[in-house]
């Protein structure tokens, strides 16, 4: 398994419901080849990383953690993410590509494997649940399954003024003879400089838009109906607790949320009229 990951910052709770990234499938391979997607978020090191090991790399410092974060990750494997895929450019071609040849230091560098040419697609995934992350650094590590061949994650155009972002770092790779470390593609690998992975994040914010996301009026977000108005107040409860306990809102709003929760009528069995009362007739004989 070879997996490239890029960074990201959020300045606050964000509650993340989708997903882009642009990659190369080989060329003429059909958009159906694509048999699986899987997403995974990561901390920077040394968060959920082991740091009395001795790295086999040049540098662990600003790369993804050891391990990801295990309930932000999702696949279409058990239905938690969807996918769709789309052709960019039938064909287009790439100057340089890491696949392969990823070593342990003191042979990280190998210069890439050269030109590759292939069909560009971009995909799009949706996650069910939504992501919610508390404000951070992240990596973002995005792999889809082909029939055959591999799937190359493209590397978005340099900005004009970089960094892209306060805190920008670069793009990582690792295989499984290199985990948990990981090396930096452009600086210890190809020796062609950092540059940063095509993708894009889009979410929600608002405490209230996330309460409303994850606890819906109309339901438990994985489908149903609610049993009773406290079984909707309950869930309204956690789940403002749980933001509470990543930062993302006050004890203080803890309380407002809920309140307003127990006010509405989420829950609450819908009032049907009253069935009409019908006349009586008096019977002659």
């Amino acid at each position: 398994q070879t997996e490239t990951a890029d960074d990201f910052v959020l300045n606050e709770c964000v509650l993340i419901n989708q997903a882009t990234f642009t990659g190369l499938l080989p060329l003429g391979a059909p958009l159906s080849s694509i048999n699986r997607v899987e997403v995974e978020i990561y901390h920077v090191f040394p968060v959920d990383s082991d740091t009395n090991r001795t790295p086999a790399v040049v540098t662990r410092t600003n790369s993804p953690s050891d391990v990801e974060i295990d309930d932000a990750t999702r696949d279409t494997l058990d239905s938690s993410l969807s996918a769709n895929a789309t052709v960019v450019n039938p064909i287009f071609s790439v100057l340089n590509s890491v696949v392969n040849n990823i070593n342990k230091s003191p042979n990280q560098f190998t210069g890439g494997e050269g030109p590759v040419t292939g069909t560009e697609v971009t995909i799009t995934v949706t996650f069910d649940p939504p992501i919610l992350l508390p404000a951070d650094h992240y990596f973002f590590r995005p792999e889809a399954g082909l029939s055959s061949g591999n799937f190359l994650w493209l590397s978005a155009p340099k900005p004009v003024n970089p960094p892209l972002f306060v805190g920008d770092l670069q793009s990582w790779i690792r295989n499984d003879n290199l985990a948990p470390d990981w090396s930096r593609i452009g600086t210890d690998i190809t020796h062609e400089g950092p540059f940063n992975a095509s993708f894009s994040l889009s979410g929600v914010t608002d405490a209230l838009s996330i309460i409303d996301q994850l606890v819906p009026c109309s339901g438990p977000a994985s489908g149903g109906t609610w049993k009773n108005h406290g079984q909707y107040v309950s869930s309204v409860a956690h789940v403002a607790q749980s933001l509470a306990d990543q930062g993302c809102i006050s004890q203080q709003e803890i309380g407002q949320i809920v309140s307003d929760a127990a006010r509405s009528s989420c829950g609450k069995p819908t009032k049907h009229q009253k069935p009409q009362k019908h006349q009586k007739h008096q019977k002659h004989h």
